[in-house]
């Protein structure tokens, strides 16, 4: 019963099938082969108009070269403070822009409003040299607790960055998820609602190790392709990274198997909270649960074998745990978790 993570499992047939397949015969590298050509092609599709799209190995890679892209080494990037990129990537943006500072704001759900980004901005005095330079807003879709912006959230952001000159940029590392929980088009909530550039998430959904750096606006993308060579994340034979984001989006089986991931996520959450005692925390808007649950039943959980994460230490009886479902969680592991649940 392993509920600790999305990367806890391992990858589609039909992607492993696609990788194997790309590996017979000889292709161009560095990206220049006829699957990474199509790919664009197909974003294209997805998203309902013309992008640019650079396939990187990891969502790390993906956020920190695309917003060190946007931003300048003054610059600073708003964002939540549990937001995988100011708690959980190691200063990789930081890094990788040369100095962008990262500013975390509070929000319930692990989501920002613009009025916390408006009063964040009021703190920076623009043109002051002392001063980093607010310069970009960074979205996680889904959030950080499994809670998912709505198109008019990300629209009333989007409208508040362009009125300080500011850029969007989305980690949509479960972007999947949210998609087939919101029940709109890609585009609705990207590009349609303001967002600049998009870290397309496939491996918490099924791939090996693959994600996309889309950009909705060509003049973005500057010198992105020489900040990925220098970074390491040019992959030679870059078919293979391809091929796996080619499989996942093929047929809708993306958004397919998302949407069981997340229905599977609803019904265990659904289950746990008529136990005594057990509280949710957020609503479950994607594959993550986050839950109050007393103290003696995280206990007999993990002596029969249930892993998880605990999210906060201990407290008065009880402790708030993450569980999350994965693209090839066992039917049997969910209910077999609830059983031991119950008692």
């Amino acid at each position: 019963m392993n509920f600790t993570s999305d990367n806890s499992y391992g990858a589609w047939p039909e992607i492993l099938a696609a990788v194997a397949d790309a590996g017979r015969g000889a292709a161009v590298s560095y990206g220049g082969d006829e699957i990474t050509a199509r790919l664009e092609a197909r974003f294209g599709e997805i998203f309902e108009r013309d992008v640019v799209v650079y396939p990187v190995i990891s969502g790390t890679a993906a956020n920190a070269l695309a917003l060190a892209t946007l931003v300048p080494p003054h610059g600073a990037i708003i964002c939540h403070a549990e937001s995988h990129i100011a708690v959980d990537e190691c200063g990789a943006p930081e890094f990788f822009s040369h100095g962008a500072k990262l500013v975390g704001l509070a929000g319930a759900g692990a989501k920002i409003v613009p009025e916390a980004v408006e009063a964040s901005l009021a703190h920076f005095q623009k043109g002051f040299v002392h001063h980093a330079q607010p310069w970009a807003i960074s979205i996680t879709q889904a959030s950080e607790r499994g809670t998912v912006y709505r198109p008019e959230e990300v629209g009333a952001l989007s409208a508040l960055a362009r009125r300080h000159g500011l850029k969007i940029h989305m980690d949509g590392a479960r972007f999947a998820n949210a998609i087939a929980h919101l029940k709109c088009t890609p585009a609705d909530v990207t590009w349609r609602a303001g967002v600049d550039v998009l870290s397309f998430g496939a491996t918490k959904g099924g791939a090996i190790a693959a994600e996309a750096v889309v950009f909705f606006n060509r003049d973005d993308v500057a010198d992105f392709e020489y900040r990925r060579k220098k970074s390491g994340h040019l992959v030679s034979k870059m078919r293979f990274v391809s091929a796996q984001l080619e499989a996942y989006l093929a047929e809708g089986r993306w958004l397919r198997h998302a949407a069981e991931t997340n229905g599977r996520a609803k019904a265990l959450a659904e289950g746990l909270s008529r136990i005594e005692g057990a509280e949710l925390a957020h609503p479950v808007e994607a594959n993550e649960i986050f839950l109050h649950l007393p103290n003696r039943i995280v206990t007999r959980l993990r002596e029969a074998g249930a892993r998880f994460y605990d999210w906060t230490p201990p407290e008065a009886g009880r402790t708030l745990i993450r569980l999350v479902v994965a693209f090839a969680t066992p039917e049997e592991d969910i209910a077999r978790f609830l059983s031991v649940a119950r008692g």
